[in-house]
């Protein structure tokens, strides 16, 4: 019998209403074990009982790594919303409605400046709870106006992948961003402004292949999933058993595809190392 989930909080879920009680708790994808909300947000969304990194959203990400957590929005170019009138078992364009009301923003991206240890920077954050983080135009136009806003200030960008892969809605359309926005990191890297990839659970699909594995410094979380097909669709293609841990940080570490594996609540100090050695060349 497990104390917690059999005896406390069915007691809690007797004597409270039904949406606080689910905000009291939140189990573990990992280990299943019940978490009392407010140590889980003082944990960064780490489990303090396995260490499995949970998902952050976007506004906590923002706050986790910038000075004081202060930061500014940067205004984003309004896109079409549904170039190819897409239509499965929902319209796309109602698909899009129902994302924005749930998640409160525009689309699966983010784009605030602030400092980093002292350092201006610009950060892009992709949100997994908007449509799985899946890249269409609008990630695409995020992702450009961040490099472009790094650019023309001479400050380091940074991005926080989270996502599935591309958004089959749009479809070519959203195939085209992966070239969109390897180019508009290539325009960085040529003018010598760093471009720094944090990879999160998970970094899949269209994202992985383009932008997200070209980071002067790639910095996975730790035991977060990084690739292109999940190991299920692998497996299920190769019709063998993958070995222990494959497409997890610490897997790639150890074969040369990313530079650095950290933990969350170290995240914020070793990427202002990173940022330091990076931006020590560039004359203002």
């Amino acid at each position: 019998m497990n104390w917690l989930t059999d005896i406390v909080r069915p007691k809690i879920q007797k004597t409270t209403p039904k949406e606080i009680a689910d905000n009291l708790w939140i189990r573990c994808p990992n280990c299943n074990q019940m978490l009392f909300s407010k140590e889980l947000k003082e944990s960064h969304y780490v489990c303090t009982s396995c260490g499995h990194h949970l998902r952050l959203y976007v506004d906590n990400r923002f706050r986790l790594l910038f000075d004081d957590s202060q930061y500014t929005m940067l205004d984003l170019p309004p896109v079409i919303d549904d170039p190819l009138k897409f239509k499965d078992v929902q319209k796309y364009s109602d698909r899009l409605k129902a994302n924005r009301k749930k998640a409160g923003t525009n689309d699966a991206i983010q784009v605030a400046y602030g400092t980093i240890g002292g350092i201006s920077s610009v950060v892009a954050v992709m949100d997994f709870s908007f449509m799985g983080g899946s890249m269409g135009i609008a990630v695409g136009e995020g992702i450009v106006a961040a490099a472009h806003y790094a650019l023309v200030h001479k400050i380091p960008l940074i991005t926080v992948a989270s996502s599935g892969g591309a958004r089959m809605q749009e479809g070519m359309l959203s195939l085209m961003q992966m070239a969109r926005t390897t180019a508009a990191v290539n325009e960085l890297k040529e003018a010598g402004i760093p471009f720094i990839s944090i990879l999160t659970d998970p970094t899949t699909g269209g994202v992985s292949a383009s932008f997200a594995m070209l980071g002067d410094v790639n910095i996975a979380e730790k035991g977060c999933l990084i690739g292109f097909a999940g190991p299920r669709v692998i497996e299920q293609t190769i019709h063998e058993k993958l070995p222990e841990g494959f497409q997890r940080a610490e897997y790639l570490l150890e074969h040369g595809m990313v530079d650095m594996v950290v933990e969350r609540g170290k995240m914020k100090e070793e990427l202002v190392k990173v940022l330091k050695v990076l931006t020590a060349h560039i004359k203002k």
